[in-house]
């Protein structure tokens, strides 16, 4: 029978492992975490303290959950939106507010909920306008120039949400 202190320290390894495994297999291709890991790895995660039992539930958890929802983020923990350069495709919406231009360090929010930050120094004025519409296309070495309807210059943006 499982004890309290045995099913927080699952609870606690399956948020790690979550966290740790950055893209999970689709189901016919699954492999449980004592494949994924080393048995050194395995033991360090307190894994091997798991009963049979608990460690195919949390492979069972990991098998019909894990696809689709992970977040992944770099080591410094800032999430990664593209992680390959297949899902980087030309981007369309309008920025929300009043726009004149950037400065610097200026942050883009859009329509769509994503936040983009200026990624190179220098400022440019634009003609105001409300709400522009915008396109974001993705260049080399994942960056992205941001054109803003009305200004005749782009802008070399990150996205930070």
């Amino acid at each position: 029978m499982p004890t309290l202190r045995s099913t927080s320290l699952a609870a606690a390894l399956f948020a790690v492992a979550l966290a740790a495994t950055p893209v999970l297999h689709a189901q016919q291709s699954f492999s449980s975490l004592e494949e994924r890991m080393s048995s050194a790895e395995f033991k360090a995660a307190g894994l091997d303290k798991l009963t049979p039992e608990e460690l195919k539930t949390l492979d069972e958890w990991l098998r019909t959950h894990g696809t689709g929802g992970t977040q992944l983020v770099t080591p410094g923990g800032k999430p990664v939106f593209y992680p390959s350069e297949a899902a980087r495709k030309e981007e369309q919406g309008h920025l929300v507010g009043r726009f004149a231009g950037w400065t610097g360090g200026s942050v883009f929010t859009l329509d769509n909920g994503q936040v983009w930050k200026q990624a190179e120094s220098g400022s440019y004025v634009c003609p105001e306008r409300d709400n522009p519409a915008v396109t974001l296309k993705p260049m080399l070495l994942g960056s992205w120039l941001m054109y803003v309807e009305g200004c005749n210059q782009s802008v070399r943006v990150q996205r930070i949400r």
